[in-house]
């Protein structure tokens, strides 16, 4: 028997309008959307109804399984406490970042990514959790064993995307020393002659393994059918290597240069959430304002503030731009899904899956206040 649900009195936020009306989910699936008023249905008081977020690139799972430095949580606890707070943000479908290649900064053995994946998988199949999890490997082509981690995920069919990263020093986020001096050497508390060691060990493993890894890595996933990610794209020759490589995603790009010549090769530039919350980056790079008032900004990540997703939209609808919402709602729901090919998702259409979230907004930071996913009600 068909399950039905209506929400009537909504501000539904489509892809190219807002409308007054309703919305009909039958057996999981969007059925219909009317204009006008509706007699019966939940009412949503006038609140607005955008699509379920799309979220690409998010460690925060890894914050819950590895709390304070040496500590490990219960990877099922550490997974169920992380969707709460997604999903609690809007998020829908989480891209939960596992990281592969160890080094110096906290790096995890070979093992531990591969058990998180395999909580992941267990808590799926016992609908433990409330938002779809699919896993980004986040790659550091540069650390020696970055590959024999991959090998954990080579037949995994969890796996949608992998980004391909290089935190050595005078590499994509860290052109300048001074940078990198700034985020390490006061990071791990290193003297001058410990800080040269350490930035030469990064350097030499850089110089013996980035070019061969990332190679093998971009032939493994294009083999696969795994989207491919940048990762702080400085130069016009990094995105030329993008191209080359079939990448569908520029993750935070450090300069206007690379991030204008992405957009330009139809690869969809990504950048953080919370820099549009803050106003500019944490680590010192391009701000993602500039990116949207150039018209050159695709797709918004939550990175390390689940929050920020749901927050960063109305921000730029209410700043001084004034782009429209049913705009700036796009970079957290269609074109990330369309980016990572999930065609059945990120839009409030006929057809969709009835992934949607209930929002109200006045003035300031937004309020979650139901959360839809696959016509269920999860928040």
């Amino acid at each position: 028997m068909s399950q039905e649900i209506v929400l009537k009195n909504a501000r539904l936020v489509l892809e190219k309008e807002i409308v007054n009306g309703s919305i009909l989910f039958r057996d999981g699936k969007i059925a219909a959307i009317d204009s006008g008023a509706a007699a019966t249905g939940e009412d949503c008081e006038g609140d607005y109804v955008v699509p379920g977020l799309v979220e690409l690139h998010t460690d925060h799972l890894e914050a819950h399984y590895s709390p304070r430095p040496g500590v490990r949580w219960d990877s099922i606890a550490a997974l169920q406490a992380h969707d709460a707070q997604v999903v609690a943000s809007g998020i829908t479908t989480v891209f939960d970042c596992l990281r592969l290649g160890s080094d110096e900064d906290g790096g995890f053995q070979k093992g531990e990514m591969r058990a998180i994946a395999d909580a992941i998988e267990v808590a799926v199949a016992e609908d433990r959790l409330r938002a779809s999890h699919l896993i980004h490997l986040r790659c550091e082509v540069s650390a020696a064993d970055v590959l024999d981690q991959y090998e954990d995920f080579k037949t995994d069919g969890f796996v949608r995307l992998a980004s391909l990263m290089d935190h050595a020093p005078g590499q994509r986020q860290f052109q300048t020393l001074e940078q990198y001096a700034l985020y390490y050497k006061t990071k791990r508390g290193l003297d001058d002659a410990a800080f040269e060691r350490f930035m030469a060990k990064r350097v030499a493993a850089s110089q013996k393994y980035s070019a061969g890894h990332r190679k093998t890595i971009v032939e493994a996933c294009s083999e696969r059918g795994i989207a491919l990610a940048s990762h702080d794209d400085a130069t016009v020759e990094h995105v030329e290597e993008s191209i080359a490589f079939g990448v569908k995603l520029a993750e935070f790009p450090t300069s206007m240069e690379a991030a204008r010549a992405s957009h330009e090769a139809g690869i969809s530039v990504m950048m953080g959430a919370p820099n549009i919350v803050r106003g500019k980056s944490h680590s010192g790079n391009i701000a993602a304002r500039e990116l949207a008032e150039a018209g050159v900004l695709d797709v918004l990540s939550s990175d390390y503030v689940p929050f920020s997703l749901m927050q960063a939209p109305f921000i730029l609808a209410d700043g001084p731009e004034g782009r429209p919402l049913n705009e700036t709602i796009k970079l957290v729901t269609t074109a990330p899904a369309r980016t990572v090919g999930l065609t059945d998702r990120g839009r409030i259409a006929p057809g969709l899956r009835g992934d949607v979230v209930r929002v109200r907004h006045t003035k300031g930071v937004p309020v979650v206040r139901s959360v839809w996913r696959e016509g269920r009600r999860v928040a």
